[in-house]
């Protein structure tokens, strides 16, 4: 599949998260990865980030999808930018 991974992290796990991320993905830009990966190394990579973060104040998003053209979007850990449907 292929995914796009960002993530917001606090400053002193930064260098462990950028580390791990490069194992798995292609680096685009501060904090944002992307690549093919299988559903066992998405679950490999997302089981070792867990380790990595504080899931009150750090957050990972995945957008994932058999094609680039359409993605699905998992949040792990906190949602910084909670959208509420009310109009």
């Amino acid at each position: 599949m292929y995914v796009i991974l960002v993530y917001d992290i606090e400053e002193r796990r930064v260098s462990k998260m950028l580390k791990l991320c490069r194992r798995y993905l292609n680096w685009i830009q501060n904090s944002v990865f992307e690549g093919e990966l299988s559903e066992v190394k998405l679950k490999e990579l997302l089981g070792e980030a867990k380790g990595i973060i504080n899931k009150d104040k750090d957050s990972i998003i995945i957008f994932s999808s058999r094609q680039e053209k359409w993605l699905d979007k998992m949040v792990v850990g906190k949602e910084k930018n909670e959208l509420n449907n009310i109009l």
